[in-house]
């Protein structure tokens, strides 16, 4: 008996063989912006249309205004809301807000759309955070098993993400323009139920893909992390404490005017007159093509920019990633979120003091 136990001990592997499903980060990276691209395609094209749909009482643009007062009062706690769930989670938590705002645009009233608005800002919040921590933890996942450089690696699924994110603008303004048509009158439109109908389907297939991911959880930082109300506090206004992230707040300033004026002035007020409500998908497709192809320029751009950081200074104490026009090209492509979420993994990898 004794020396059938040895047999088996020495013919058993000294460390176990890694399950052969596991799926590879660069999958989930994939997965992650084929679900994105899903679910913003169609919350994307559905935020164009707030201001020109539902006019009564300006029920649109109240409902961005405060859609976005939510995301940014949550954006304070998402981190450890985030912290707490997992990525994984608080990726397909979040997606509910966007699927509980296109069920309200179908029945929209102040009862249906204010709560769901707030509710979303809340999603929202929790959902870039996620995405932010599960491309970074993917993308040096990736970088570890294969030996590759973790700045380039990051660099290289972040624009995949964001060129796949970009492309959302004209995927689902063109769903958009071939659905809705000008009503007689030149102020109604037709196939609104139909067009938010195909928005929650795009939505569903989203989510699902999200349920599909990886899960990547760091449960070893779990446990101590917010272990009190002012440990997290603390964690919460560190990063206000770093001078390079106070000076990206003017750009912040800028880009939330910007998207502000584009989704509510612009699309009410100049192409609505001009084209009609049917006709502000398309002008919001050539919008988002010509983001796209900004995005993907500027994420060459930046991938040369790190391979040349690399190459003459991996170890100083200069950030490449802190380049204004680079960091400006970033936030104007929406790419704050990510910034914000991954910012102390971003300056780690990077080679920042």
């Amino acid at each position: 008996m004794d020396a059938l136990r040895d047999e088996e001990d020495a013919a058993a592997p000294l460390v176990a063989a890694p399950v052969a499903s596991r799926r590879s980060p660069a999958a989930d990276a994939h997965i992650l912006s084929a679900a994105f691209l899903f679910v913003f395609s169609a919350y994307g094209a559905a935020q164009n249309l707030e201001s020109t749909v539902n006019t009564k009482g300006d029920l649109g643009t109240v409902s961005l205004g405060i859609l976005y007062t939510s995301f940014t009062l949550f954006s304070v706690v998402a981190s450890p809301v985030v912290t707490r769930l997992g990525p994984k989670r608080a990726l397909v938590v979040g997606s509910s807000g966007y699927v509980l705002f296109i069920l309200a645009n179908i029945v929209p009233t102040w009862y249906t759309m204010v709560p769901a608005s707030l509710y979303l800002g809340f999603c929202a919040s929790i959902i870039w955070v996620g995405q932010g921590t599960y491309l970074t933890s993917a993308a040096l996942s990736h970088a570890r098993d294969n030996n590759l450089p973790e700045g380039r690696t990051l660099g290289n699924f972040t624009g995949e993400f964001w060129g796949i994110m970009a492309s959302t603008q004209a995927i689902g303004n063109l769903l958009s323009l071939a659905l809705l048509r000008n009503g007689k009158d030149g102020g109604s439109v037709t196939g609104k139920n139909l067009l938010f109908v195909v928005f929650l389907g795009c939505m569903i297939v989203g989510i699902v893909l999200m349920c599909l991911l990886s899960e990547r959880e760091e449960k070893e930082h779990n446990d101590s992390l917010h272990s009190s109300f002012g440990a997290m506090l603390k964690y919460i206004v560190a990063p206000l404490k770093d001078r390079r992230m106070l000076l990206i707040i003017p750009l912040m300033v800028y880009t939330g005017l910007q998207h502000a004026f584009v989704w509510a002035v612009f699309t009410k007020s100049i192409v609505t007159p001009v084209l009609g409500i049917s006709g502000v998908g398309g002008a919001m497709a050539i919008y988002g093509a010509a983001g796209a192809v900004v995005v993907c320029i500027g994420y060459w751009i930046f991938d040369l920019w790190t391979l040349f950081s690399y190459t003459n200074s991996v170890n100083g104490s200069y950030c490449p990633g802190c380049s204004p026009i680079l960091v400006a090209s970033f936030l104007q492509s929406n790419g704050w979120s990510t910034w914000r979420s991954g910012s102390a993994t971003h300056r780690r990898v990077m080679g920042c003091g």
